[in-house]
């Protein structure tokens, strides 16, 4: 007869952490708080610059979470522009401001500014804001103003005024980190730094790629790329060559795949979501389970690969079965 085998009993499962809440009124301060502390030199200065710049400060006071000093101002509009390294303007949402404004009535949503170093202010959040009202041809936009020019980058971060699509966001996280690397007094920060900001160390790459080519398909690939590029620790003006080489990459990918879909129209297909089938049957990765990897795999490797996939890839062995399952999970072509 023969012996059963014993099992191993189960570990049991960790226990969950609980998030501890703040208790409510324990964080920041108090109304009184807010309105009465004295002013900082650096809030003076602040103030000085925008009086400079033919503002005028409304109040100063400290924020209640965090205590820091801002100056309501109200800021001549052709002195207040939007941060360079931004997402590009939309002018469907503009226009959409532009419309609702004047039915209201009048503007209660006050751009976020920091002093720029040519007397005036850029905002990392009002671009519609300052485009609507310029075109209704506006003088003066009330802002709060800060005197941290690096928040700028932090709040873009942040920025809840337009949902971001891929390209949005990468073409932004190019820009601030070609913005870090220019500026002297930033010069020996790496992307490791600034993580917060950029959010995602495959976005610089991605990015690169829509800087090249307005056209290129970043979502077919952002799940490649993100397994793959880690925070770099160099200085910002070295990691952007390396990034440089794995757009280019990532570009010389995106022909191989693209002449793979044009083999794919030849043999009779015409969805949109064959770019994403030839990207997901020449992933090296496409098994490779989340928190499985003792490092991240190599880009280089890994994109040549795909590379050497693409080159080879048969449209014979795909099915419309397959194209029907791509078009209900979704991700077509940008």
């Amino acid at each position: 007869m023969a012996k059963a085998k014993a099992t191993a009993p189960k570990k049991a499962a960790a226990p969950r952490k609980r998030k501890v809440k703040a208790e409510p009124g324990s964080i920041g301060l108090s109304a009184e708080e807010v309105a009465t502390s004295s002013p900082t030199a650096e809030i003076t200065k602040l103030g000085k610059l925008i009086t400079e710049a033919g503002g005028h400060v409304l109040s100063s006071y400290r924020e209640p979470f965090g205590g820091h000093w801002v100056a309501l101002a109200a800021l001549p509009i052709d002195r207040v522009k939007p941060t360079p390294y931004q997402r590009e303007l939309s002018k469907a949402h503009a226009d959409r401001l532009a419309t609702v404004i004047p039915k209201v009535g009048r503007f209660l949503d006050p751009v976020i500014a920091v002093p720029d170093d040519e007397g005036g202010f850029i905002s990392p959040n009002g671009m519609h804001r300052l485009s609507a009202l310029t075109s209704l041809g506006a003088k003066t936009v009330v802002a709060l103003v800060m005197p941290e020019p690096e928040i700028a980058f932090r709040i873009l971060a942040l920025n809840t005024e337009k949902a971001h699509n891929l390209k949005d966001k990468a073409i932004e996280v190019i820009r601030m980190s070609r913005a870090i690397a220019a500026d002297p007094k930033r010069a020996g920060q790496s992307e490791s730094d600034v993580s917060f900001e950029l959010e995602q160390a495959s976005l610089v790459t991605i990015g690169i790629c829509y800087e090249k080519n307005a056209r290129f398909s970043g979502g077919a690939y952002n799940s490649v790329v993100s397994k793959c590029e880690t925070w770099s620790t160099d200085p910002m003006k070295k990691s952007l060559v390396l990034r440089e080489q794995h757009a280019d990459k990532l570009l010389e990918l995106d022909e191989a795949v693209t002449a793979a879909v044009g083999r794919l129209k030849e043999s009779g297909f015409t969805s949109g979501y064959l770019k994403p089938i030839v990207v997901a049957r020449v992933n090296p990765l496409r098994f490779l389970k989340p928190g499985k990897e003792d490092a991240a795999p190599d880009f280089d490797k890994t994109i040549d690969k795909m590379i050497e996939g693409a080159k080879k890839f048969d449209p014979s062995k795909i099915r419309a079965q397959d194209v029907a399952i791509a078009a209900a999970v979704g991700g077509g072509e940008e």
